[in-house]
């Protein structure tokens, strides 16, 4: 008996099918076309990760020059005029069944509040997409999302909740807290270039939300001026009347991460054990609280530093994601 192994990966070409101004920082665009139908992941998305390719100026998507098995190396080896761009995504929803089946994604159009974080090609080009662009999109194929990847947020029994986002992570942000039931408790710092960017989004009840328009002030700055409060930490970084904000010991201090700050309870991009013998997030205790941090990696640095360093939070409650790196195109 001859057993077929699936492929997890989806190769897709994604044809714009609506386009939604948000606000003055966001465009929402559904993506639908052949074989949609197979697009995952079944359930809420949280903070699945997919990537697209963006093709060059005049330039087809070149997702039918490529196959799903081993695609990165024939993306690669395409010429430079045929390759376009792959950047990497969170989906904000999936919708529908069958051949109506959509992919929702939230693009960041940067601007004035972004402090020199300069529009990259996906930001160019989710500005000017109109209805029947394409790009190329890999994605879990339905029913096979394990195999795939690509969702970090992993509560398990944690009783409290610490979410932390910029522009770039709200989407993700807001997939999670809308999968949450409503009993669900703790904070949600987020933090968008204008006032203007605060959002629609479904948060539980027991969700204290905070927020914060960056304005003209230092990316992150006001981020870690309401982390710090929300976990009553004094100025000086000290626990405030002597009891830690995390319940458990804190396994040493935080090190110091790479530019490309990833760092999840299982995996840390510096290439540390992050806890080889503490409890992994599926057996939490009810008390414990888990954090998730995404954004540019200045910023979740810095929330590392606070909520493992000074806050000592064991490190594998936590999920720390940087989605970008200024000075980069993103």
């Amino acid at each position: 008996m001859t057993t077929t192994t699936v492929n997890p990966v989806l190769l897709l070409t994604a044809v714009v099918r609506s386009v939604e101004r948000l606000s003055p920082s966001f465009v929402r665009i559904r993506f639908g076309g052949n074989g949609f139908e197979h697009l995952g992941p079944d359930g809420p998305t949280l903070d699945q990760r997919v990537k697209l390719i963006i093709p060059g100026q005049g330039r087809p998507a070149p997702t039918a020059l490529l196959d799903a098995d081993g695609w990165y190396a024939a993306w690669l080896a395409l010429p430079e005029r045929d390759r376009g761009h792959l950047r990497t995504y969170t989906a904000r929803a999936v919708e529908g069944e069958g051949e109506g089946r959509l992919l929702v994604v939230d693009f960041v159009l940067h601007g004035p509040g972004s402090h020199g974080a300069a529009a990259g090609p996906a930001g160019a080009w989710a500005a000017a997409a109109a209805v029947g662009d394409e790009v190329g999109l890999l994605a879990p194929r339905r029913g096979h999302e394990g195999r795939f990847g690509g969702i970090e947020f992993a509560p398990g029994a944690a009783r409290r909740l610490v979410l932390v986002a910029d522009e770039t992570a709200l989407p993700a942000l807001a997939s999670v807290v809308e999968s949450l039931p409503e009993g669900a408790e703790g904070v949600a710092v987020i933090e968008v270039p204008e006032a203007a960017d605060f959002l629609d989004v479904r948060f539980p009840t027991g969700i204290e939300r905070h927020w914060l328009a960056r304005g003209d002030r230092v990316r992150g700055e006001q981020t870690l001026e309401v982390l710090r409060r929300c976990l009553r930490l004094d100025t000086d970084g000290g626990r405030t009347r002597g009891r830690q904000a995390f319940g458990g010991p804190s396994l040493g201090r935080a090190a110091e991460l790479d530019e490309d700050v990833w760092e999840t309870p299982v995996h840390s991009s510096s290439g540390e054990d992050v806890a080889p013998d503490h409890d992994s997030p599926d057996t939490l205790g009810p008390d414990d609280t888990y954090a998730w941090v995404a954004g540019d990696s200045d910023t979740v640095k810095a929330c590392r530093r606070l909520l493992v360093g000074e806050g000592g939070m064991p490190r594998p409650q936590v999920a720390f994601m940087g989605y970008w790196k200024q000075g980069r195109a993103s």
